[in-house]
């Protein structure tokens, strides 16, 4: 493995061989599965991808061909890719939860000609769309259970591949060599990944992604947080979203650190408690859940283990994040905090699986303040980083010592910054695409000629030389009467309350905002058991005036907040409603990476719009809603609307008070 241990390693299949070399007895990767962990060494890793490299390219995958990657996060997947990357083909990842229409519109417009699935549920997915995919081939799965009577004609297991290259290798031993020598031949420069966005505002766009930007990018990122080859992580994030791609696999692949894999999507919790990972990413929305679980917990615990709780999670609020931040902290302060690690603080963190964490990290959206602020007051170095499926995800993120809820950190190593004169964020450096596939005009519309990229997002730096993103730029709009109005800003603080899981504001143009709420099932479902309130599904608990009263009190407390924020105060909600179901990928109401797709549900839910602004008390609606077996159905109901009470804003009010004073 001469051909690519010598030298910098610019390619994935490079980076293997040099592992493997250099580290072959270290953990390559994990996978729990029936309750038992299986480990790979580096060396093993090699043996399972070379294999099965050469059985793709005895099958006929060539290079510049396109193979898709479908199922969750499984060793085998991630082999899939580098064996591809070596033949010096392309791995497309697709989300393992599209429906078949949203995973064939991909794998048309990739020209797929192989498909890497994990299991029956995949294959019967590409099965179904096979007559409009004439490119696709062959598909080969992982889990073989269910599929022992499926047509063998285009259907091989990863096992029958890899068997095959072991029969080419055993047959001709240096084909061995000859494959490492066309490793060696790859560059940098080379394609090595096409990850196809959400689809926030319309159809997906593939993002060209060469092992420059995707290598450097996960080198610098390494090199930020000092991440080496004793690291842990778990694997759970989709594969086709970039985050999983550098965080658990281009890192790995550069550090030498160990990624593992879950049993299921169940299991993460449990898995990760075992595994203890060193670096953990996950979007608010993971952190909001674990919070309200704990909250959850401790509402049904007994009286005394929850005033203790309080006590030290209170204590741990006013002291926790200065220890962490190494400022200076009274004696007896930390010696009460001593006594939380052991009795509150060390429990809480191993029931989340967070003992041995080194950097964690929030993006994706804004997380709430408090929210942020509660992890790190129990020691856990949680950050913020701000990042694109177009920049190799680093463009900004926060330093040690430079932590703040309000911020997304500084310009990551080699990232350039600035803000346009409309306030969009542009931004520049290594891991910035090489383009959308087959849309050049697109690409033109994004990437300028000088490499600047266009993020789509508002935002300024600060003094600090933080940046600080407010909203896309294209949601930042104004009331009719010229107040500024920022939906995700204002959804988030909605958000920050454990009983409020999705928020969507609307207030373009018009004279007032307005916002659809749904609930958390869990966080109200939890509450409603302790106040008695019998319900029997959904969206009885939704539509319960109680519940409604206990919205209202939240939606209060936003508006008192916005009307201290000089900027925000005109943005205040008048009125609200909780929707009769949740939001769903399913139904084309979030993306696959559960972003609000906000004009999407403005148009889907038109008539409610309409009885927000029109004063209605009461709206019937039905809803077309997709089932998890892909049946389409419908949903009635008659759904409840509130006014709520705005503020005058602070210096308005704080001016009014010295006015009566003086008379």
């Amino acid at each position: 493995m001469a051909a690519a241990a010598n030298g910098f390693a610019d390619t994935f299949p490079k980076l293997l061989l040099q592992n493997a070399a250099s580290r072959g007895g270290r953990p390559a990767m994990r996978l729990k599965d029936l309750g038992i962990w299986q480990t790979w060494s580096w060396a093993e890793a090699l043996d399972e991808v070379r294999a099965f490299s050469l059985g793709l390219q005895a099958l006929g995958l060539r290079q510049h061909e396109k193979i898709a990657i479908v199922g969750r996060n499984r060793p085998r997947l991630y082999w899939a890719m580098c064996a591809a990357q070596a033949l010096g083909a392309v791995p497309v990842p697709v989300y393992a939860d599209s429906v078949a229409d949203e995973m064939a519109y991909v794998l048309e417009h990739a020209e797929a000609r192989f498909a890497m699935a994990q299991d029956q549920e995949q294959v019967d997915k590409l099965l179904s769309i096979a007559d409009r995919l004439p490119n696709l081939t062959l598909t080969i799965y992982d889990e073989p259970r269910g599929l022992r009577d499926y047509d063998p004609a285009r259907l091989k297991s990863f096992e029958d591949v890899q068997a095959q290259g072991r029969a080419v290798l055993a047959g001709a031993p240096d084909i061995g060599e000859a494959w490492e020598q066309a490793i060696g031949r790859g560059t940098g420069r080379d394609l090595a990944v096409i990850l196809y966005t959400s689809g926030t505002t319309g159809r997906p766009k593939g993002v060209m992604l060469s092992f420059d930007n995707v290598i450097r990018s996960a080198r610098n990122g390494n090199a930020f947080d000092r991440l080496d080859e004793t690291e842990d992580v778990i694997a759970y994030l989709p594969l086709a979203w970039v985050g999983d791609h550098i965080f658990s696999y281009a890192q790995s692949f550069t550090a030498g650190f160990c990624v593992n894999c879950p049993e299921s999507e169940a299991t993460v919790t449990d898995d990760r408690r075992e595994i203890a990972p060193t670096f953990f990413f996950a979007p608010p929305r993971v952190f909001e859940t674990l919070l309200t679980m704990i909250m959850v917990r401790m509402e049904d615990a007994g009286v005394l283990k929850r005033k203790m709780f309080n006590a030290f999670i209170a204590h741990a609020r006013r002291w926790g994040e200065k220890m962490l931040n190494g400022e200076s902290v009274p004696l007896s302060a930390r010696m009460i905090y001593w006594l939380g690690e052991f009795l509150v603080y060390g429990p809480l963190k191993n029931r989340l699986g967070m003992t041995r964490l080194k950097v964690g990290y929030t993006a994706g959206e804004a997380i709430g303040p408090e929210i942020f602020r509660f992890y790190r007051s129990l020691g856990i170095n949680l950050k913020q980083l701000y990042g694109q499926t177009e920049a190799s995800v680093y463009v900004t993120a926060q330093p040690d010592g430079e932590i703040r809820a309000e911020t997304v950190g500084r310009p990551s190593p080699e990232v350039e910054i600035m803000i346009a004169e409309s306030g969009e964020v542009l931004y520049r450096s290594p891991g910035v695409f090489l383009g959308y596939y087959k849309e050049p005009d697109k690409t033109a519309e994004t990437k300028t000629a000088d490499g600047w990229v266009h993020s789509g997002d508002a935002g300024f730096i600060e003094a600090t030389g933080h940046l600080r993103i407010i909203d896309r730029a294209k949601d930042v709009g104004k009331l009719a009467s010229g107040a500024l109005f920022a939906p995700k800003y204002i959804e988030n603080k909605l958000k920050f309350y454990p009983t409020i899981k999705e928020a969507v504001a609307i207030g373009q143009d018009r004279d007032f905002v307005t916002v659809m709420l749904n609930i958390d099932l869990v966080a109200v479902g939890s509450w409603a058991e302790r106040n008695a309130i019998v319900y029997a599904s959904y969206q009885e608990l939704a539509g319960h005036r109680l519940v409604y009263d206990m919205i209202a009190e939240h939606v209060d407390e936003v508006n008192r907040s916005l009307s201290e924020e000089p900027m925000m105060a005109g943005g205040q909600i008048k009125r609200f409603l909780v929707l009769h179901k949740e939001l769903d990928a399913d139904d084309g109401e979030l993306t696959r990476t559960q972003k609000v797709r906000r004009g999407f549900i403005a148009e889907r839910y038109a008539p409610l719009v309409e009885a927000l602004y029109s004063g209605a008390e009461l709206c019937d609606i039905t809803t077309e809603v997709t089932f998890e077996d892909g049946r389409k159905g419908s949903i009635s109901a008659r759904v409840a609307i509130r006014d709520s009470k705005t503020y005058p804003p602070k210096a308005e009010a704080a001016a009014a008070r010295m006015m009566e004073h003086a008379a």
